[in-house]
């Protein structure tokens, strides 16, 4: 009896944030391709140009993946910056915040609880920060096709994550990722070369 009154409440849940989320979009102008899934109620703001491609999931509530934690998605894209996100992407409970530009290419996987910053949100100018002119430095992110980013990961501005490279879960990675590795930790650093079929 308990789990149908459970799976009673998910579907109320579930059909009432699709209605929100179809809004969400249609306000700021998303340009969506075919076969977005959007699991929960994804936040949104800014004033940017955000595309999805064709078969993009999105989990944005612990119901969908636990695993993120009490988080959901979060996407805020600045006034003239870009986020674009590829076909066949899945993102868990993730936080993206794009100044300029972020891309994720296709078949990317995103963990629960990650965070993507194309920006330091702060100036390192104590003079600086805290007044009218903190902006922080901004550095576009990209990742790559076939990319696998770790749970609870944090990748910052100017990062390239390499073609089927895998971020483990809890890294925070500050530099750049060849092509066809694993990193990992904090500061993600090379463990291995991944072996090509």
């Amino acid at each position: 009896m308990l789990n149908k009154v459970y799976a009673i409440l998910v579907s109320l849940r579930y059909f009432g944030s699709r209605l929100l989320n179809r809004i969400k979009l249609a306000l700021f102008k998303v340009k969506v391709g075919r076969n977005l899934k959007i699991n929960g109620s994804l936040f949104l703001k800014g004033k940017g140009n955000i595309t999805f491609g064709n078969h993009v999931t999105i989990n944005s509530n612990y119901f969908f993946n636990p695993i993120g934690g009490q988080t959901f998605s979060s996407i805020v894209v600045a006034k003239q910056a870009k986020l674009k996100i590829g076909n066949h992407v899945g993102i868990s409970n993730t936080a993206i915040f794009c100044s300029i530009e972020i891309v994720v290419e296709d078949n990317v996987l995103i963990g629960g609880g990650c965070k993507i910053w194309d920006t330091d949100f702060h100036s390192l100018d104590k003079n600086i920060r805290g007044t009218e002119k903190d902006n922080g430095e901004s550095i576009p992110v990209k990742i790559k096709k076939n990319a696998f980013i770790g749970g609870s990961s944090i990748i910052l501005k100017g990062v390239t994550i390499g073609e089927n490279s895998i971020i483990g879960a809890g890294s925070v990675v500050t530099k750049s990722v060849p092509d066809n590795e694993i990193w990992g930790g904090n500061p993600a650093k090379f463990i291995r070369n991944i072996k090509q079929n």
